[in-house]
């Protein structure tokens, strides 16, 4: 599914993303080097960034314990 119109940007490049760069929607968007054009995605964009980086930070943690 495309999250980002403007830029083609799609939700499995985002999630990608959001577990090499650090901050918000917009510094994720650089990584890909894009940036948001209308800005109507950056808000369903964070909400996907977030749960992605909160879902590796649950497999961190399940690695640890497992070794």
């Amino acid at each position: 599914m495309y999250i980002c119109i403007c830029n083609a940007i799609r939700e499995t490049d985002l999630r990608k993303a959001a577990l090499t760069s650090g901050g918000d929607a917009e510094t994720t968007y650089a990584c890909l080097g894009k940036r948001p054009n209308c800005g109507q995605c950056l808000g369903k964009a964070g909400e996907i960034i977030d749960q992605e980086r909160a879902l590796a930070g649950q497999h961190a943690s399940c690695e640890k314990v497992a070794v």
